[in-house]
């Protein structure tokens, strides 16, 4: 009986304090899939660095960076890419993206796009060092280009990062936290 009493005082209450935030609508964190982004990210970076540092590893066989290592290199970039945007879209919970963390998925493939055809430039015929009269190796120019292409994929994964407070950031499917709350009250 003294339970029944106090269910009646707490639903009463509910329904006098209007104001009063309630955390109904948050979704938790898809734990899996973010473990999973995380796994395969440092997985990528392993790769990666045997690509770009093989003597960590004891596999170094040239003085230079040549095709295969920078062929490994990409590769374990695309599985660094791969893993950080399944990640970070766990972090939405579920909703849609706001067109910030859309534009900044795209900003990581564009990234790896320039990564890729910095790395192989000498392998396209863009390089300085054409691949029927030199062995095509990683220069400096295809070096700063690599730079570029992790920069915007470096801008890419922070504009995916679920921001609430800025309008730019804000979900487009459900109205967030603040935006219900100016509705009621007028």
């Amino acid at each position: 009986m003294h339970f029944a009493a106090n269910r009646a005082f707490v639903i009463t209450t509910a329904r006098i304090m209007p104001n009063q935030k309630q955390n109904h609508h948050r979704r938790p964190f898809p734990l899996r899939r973010i473990q999973l982004g995380l796994i395969t990210t440092a997985g990528g970076f392993l790769v990666f660095m045997v690509g770009a540092r093989p003597d960590f590893f004891l596999l170094d066989r040239s003085p230079v960076l040549g095709f295969v290592q920078i062929g490994v290199m990409l590769v374990g970039l695309a599985v660094i890419c791969a893993g950080g945007y399944i990640s970070l879209s766990g972090l939405w919970r579920g909703r849609r993206p706001s067109i910030a963390g859309e534009l900044g998925g795209r900003f990581v493939s564009t990234g790896y796009i320039i990564a890729v055809f910095s790395g192989l430039a000498d392998i396209f015929g863009l390089g300085s060092h054409p691949t029927p009269d030199y062995v095509p190796y990683f220069g400096e120019w295809q070096a700063r280009g690599f730079q570029i292409g992790l920069g915007f994929i470096a801008v890419g994964m922070l504009m995916m990062l679920p921001y609430s407070r800025n309008p730019l950031f804000r979900c487009r499917e459900e109205p967030c936290e603040d935006e219900g709350e100016g509705e009621k009250s007028n």
